[in-house]
């Protein structure tokens, strides 16, 4: 229990530690690189930027954009960590072969060799068929318990091991689908900020203030921009790993099935 929730404890300051430093990293972006003087005319960060500088235009998007930096951050982030996590989840080797080789192993009642095919794979599913593998034999040699209860026994422990594994696979996945939604929202009041400023430029007695209705469609424009391209990446990466985890549970599924059909029939 204890190191369960020093683990826990461990996954929320990362996450933590993750959000914090890419607000940072926003901020920094925004104002060093965006905000430097170069990139406007003049030299002043409070005029027009140069005619083609991107970054100054970005940077006339106003105070929403560092905050979508951040967020853009954050999913770039874990999607690297969730690439990272379902590679070694996956273990080493093509799963299909592995599961036919363990399969092999079960039909000629060789658990100690297929214990250590799980031992050399390393991933989820080995993990889940080797604490199926241990009492595949516990079973084989108790003789309390009838065959149909000892199928049942081996089921339940194949299920406890796949869902001690499902977390580890779907783990920080609700993140990326916050994002896909927060980002277009955030993206959206940048815009509606941009063009209250720009009807605000227009609306001034004389002649309009070209510097301030600029300064306010540049913040639409931009904010809207950033918003949509966070949201739409977070979609990808979201419905991406979906698939490779059903794609894994799948297998897992597969394999428990496959061992626990062979241990029925080393019971007849």
């Amino acid at each position: 229990m204890k190191g369960q929730t020093l683990k826990e404890a461990l996954k929320s300051t990362f996450v933590l530690a993750v959000i914090l430093l890419c607000s940072l990293g926003g901020y920094l972006i925004y104002s060093l690189i965006m905000g430097n003087p170069v990139n406007f005319e003049g030299m002043n960060p409070k005029g027009h930027p140069l005619p083609g500088n991107y970054l100054g235009i970005i940077y006339k998007g106003g105070f929403i954009v560092p905050i979508l930096i951040a967020i853009n951050l954050v999913l770039f982030t874990f999607i690297v960590e969730r690439m990272i996590m379902l590679s070694v989840a996956a273990g080493k080797g093509n799963l299909n072969v592995f599961v036919r080789a363990l399969q092999t192993f079960l039909n000629d009642n060789k658990i100690e060799e297929a214990s250590q095919l799980c031992d050399k794979q390393r991933g989820s599913i080995a993990n889940v068929m080797k604490a199926g593998l241990h009492r595949y034999r516990v079973l084989q040699n108790d003789k309390t318990l009838m065959n149909d209860q000892k199928v049942l026994a081996l089921q339940k422990d194949l299920e406890e091991a796949t869902a001690l594994e499902l977390p580890v696979l779907s783990q920080n996945l609700i993140i990326l689908s916050t994002i896909a939604s927060i980002s277009v929202l955030v993206g959206l009041i940048g815009t509606v900020l941009g063009m209250i400023r720009a009807f605000g430029a227009l609306a001034t007695a004389g002649a309009p203030d070209s510097l301030a209705l600029a300064n306010g469609i540049s913040e639409a424009l931009v904010n809207t921009a950033f918003g949509i391209t966070g949201s739409t990446f977070a979609i990808i990466a979201y419905n991406y790993f979906s698939a490779q985890i059903d794609a894994t549970t799948y297998k897992m599924d597969e394999a428990s099935f496959s061992v626990t059909q062979t241990f029925a029939s080393t019971l007849k």
